[in-house]
C-alpha cells in the first residue's frame, strides 16, 4: 500500500504496515515518541476513518448555485443560466473521512504543530477560547503551559464536536501534518455495503510542504496519493451521488435522503435536538436526521454545562448587545456521527453541523478581490436552512478569510486519501 510516495515517513510506515514491523501506539490522541520524525520531535496520534467512494467515472450533474433543481447537463438548465456548473464527476476511487475533523484531533495538531506556543501560521484566535467566547469557545490556550502542551479542549464535550473555526490554510495545513507523518497502524472495516478505512498516524510538524505546497497562495495538490482536502466534485459524489441510481439522475438531493427537487424544503431531514449542555443529540431515532435550522423551529443549539446559560445566552467577543447577538448566534455545532444518518457512501454529518472547505479554486463572485485565492465550501450549517445542504449550495470564500475565522464558528473540514490507498496484500 502506497498511501503517500515514499520518500516521506508515512509512506515508509505505509510499507512496514504490510509487513511486521509496525509500532502501535498507545492510544489515539496520545503523545508518542517521534522516531519517524524529523530530530525526534514528539508528534500527537489521530485516528482517521474515511469511507470509501467507488464506481469510477460516474456522470457529473448540472447545478445553478443555489437552485432547487439538478440538470442532465447545463445545457437543459433554464436560459439565462450563465452560472451553471457540472458537479460530482470522478474518475478514480478515493477516500473521504467518515466524521468532520474534530476538536481533539485539531488540538492535538496545534500541539504538534505549535510545540512552543507561539503560533506563527496564525493556527489559533483567541475567539476560539471558552472565555472570550462562551457558547462557541472550544480550545483554550495556555501561555504558561510546557511545550507540547498549550493547547486544550476548553471543556470535555467540545472533544467531539467539529472544530469549526477552519479557513482552506488550516485544514491545508493539517492535511500536510498527516501526508509527512508516521503511519502507525491502517484497519479495513465494512458496516452493510459500506467499505471503511481506519488510520492511525502520529502527526509531523512539518505543515508547510507535503500534499500542498503553502509557499503558493494558490496550491494544488502535489501528488497523486495521500492524504487531500476534498475537491468539490470528490465532496459532492460522496454526499449525493447513489451508485444504485436513486434520486434524480443518480443525485440525491440530501446528503441524508433523496428527497425531492422543486419541493422547497418539503422532503428535507428531521433536525436535530441537541442535550442543553453536551450538545449530544437526543431524536437520533429520527431518520433521516441533520444538523440544520429548519423553518418555524430553534435551531440546534446547547450551551456547555460549565457555563452559566445566561452568559452563553449574552456574552460574545464583539460586544453585541443581547438581541443581536441573539440574532446572529443561534445555532451549535452537534456532537459528530450522532445524527446517524448516511450518505450513498456511510459519511456522517456532510448534511447540517458545520460547512467544510474544498480544495478546489474558483474565481471570486461579482465584485469579489480577484487578488484573493477563493475556494469552494459545501454543505448543509446548524446556523442556516434546509438549502444549504442542496448539491447546488457550492458556496465560496476568499481562502483566508480573517473576518470569519474570528467571527463564524461553523466552518470546518473533513479529510479524504485518494490514490492506492487499497489494503495491504500478503
Amino acid at each position: 500500500m502506497h498511501v503517500v510516495s515514499v520518500r516521506t515517513g508515512l509512506g515508509r510506515a505505509a510499507l512496514a504496515a504490510c509487513g511486521v514491523s509496525v509500532l502501535l501506539a498507545p492510544s489515539a490522541g496520545a503523545a508518542v515518541s517521534g522516531t519517524g520524525q524529523p530530530g525526534g520531535v514528539r508528534g500527537e496520534v489521530v485516528t482517521v476513518t474515511t469511507a470509501k467512494v467507488g464506481a469510477p467515472g460516474n456522470a457529473a450533474v448540472g447545478v445553478v448555485p443555489f437552485t432547487d433543481a439538478v440538470y442532465r447537463s447545463c445545457a437543459d438548465a433554464p436560459p439565462g443560466s450563465a452560472d451553471c456548473l457540472m458537479v460530482g464527476g470522478v474518475d478514480d476511487p478515493y477516500e473521504i473521512g467518515q466524521f468532520e475533523i474534530t476538536v481533539a484531533q485539531w488540538v492535538a495538531f496545534l500541539n504538534t504543530a505549535d510545540r512552543g506556543g507561539r503560533d506563527p501560521h496564525g493556527l489559533y484566535d483567541r475567539t476560539e477560547s471558552s472565555s472570550a467566547w462562551p457558547k462557541y469557545g472550544s480550545i483554550d490556550f495556555s501561555a504558561a503551559a510546557p511545550d507540547g502542551h498549550h493547547y486544550s479542549v476548553a471543556f470535555p464535550e467540545w472533544a467531539d464536536k467539529p472544530y469549526g473555526f477552519a479557513d482552506f490554510l488550516k485544514a491545508a495545513r493539517f492535511v500536510n501534518s498527516l501526508y509527512n507523518g508516521r503511519l502507525i497502524s491502517r484497519g479495513a472495516s465494512t458496516s452493510g455495503t459500506f467499505e471503511y478505512a481506519t488510520y492511525e498516524v502520529e502527526l509531523s510538524p512539518q505543515t508547510e510542504r507535503g500534499m500542498y505546497d503553502l509557499a503558493r497562495p494558490d496550491a494544488t495538490r502535489a501528488g497523486g496519493s495521500g492524504f487531500v482536502v476534498p475537491s468539490q466534485n470528490e465532496w459532492i459524489k460522496a454526499a449525493y451521488y447513489d451508485p444504485s441510481g436513486g434520486g434524480t439522475y443518480s443525485y440525491w438531493k440530501y446528503p441524508t435522503n433523496a428527497g425531492v427537487f422543486g419541493d422547497g424544503d418539503a422532503s428535507a431531514p428531521a433536525p436535530t435536538v441537541l442535550h442543553p449542555t453536551t450538545g449530544d443529540v437526543t431524536n437520533g431515532a429520527t431518520q433521516p436526521l441533520a444538523s440544520y435550522h429548519a423553518t418555524g423551529l430553534p435551531a440546534p443549539s446547547w450551551c456547555p454545562g460549565q457555563v452559566q446559560p445566561a452568559v452563553c445566552a449574552t456574552a460574545n467577543p464583539f460586544g453585541l448587545d443581547p438581541i443581536a447577538y441573539a440574532a446572529a448566534y443561534q445555532g451549535s455545532l452537534g456532537t459528530v456521527g450522532q445524527a446517524r444518518t448516511t450518505s450513498p457512501w456511510g459519511t456522517l454529518d456532510q448534511g447540517g453541523n458545520a460547512v467544510e472547505w474544498t480544495d478546489t479554486i474558483t474565481p471570486p463572485p461579482a465584485g469579489g478581490d480577484p487578488a484573493r485565492v477563493w475556494r469552494r465550501e459545501h454543505g448543509g450549517v446548524s446556523n442556516a436552512g434546509a438549502y444549504q445542504m442542496w448539491p447546488s449550495a457550492v458556496g465560496l470564500q476568499p481562502q483566508d478569510n480573517v473576518f470569519f475565522g474570528h467571527t463564524y464558528p461553523w466552518l470546518g473540514f473533513r479529510v479524504g486519501v485518494v490514490g492506492d490507498s487499497g489494503p495491504c496484500k500478503p
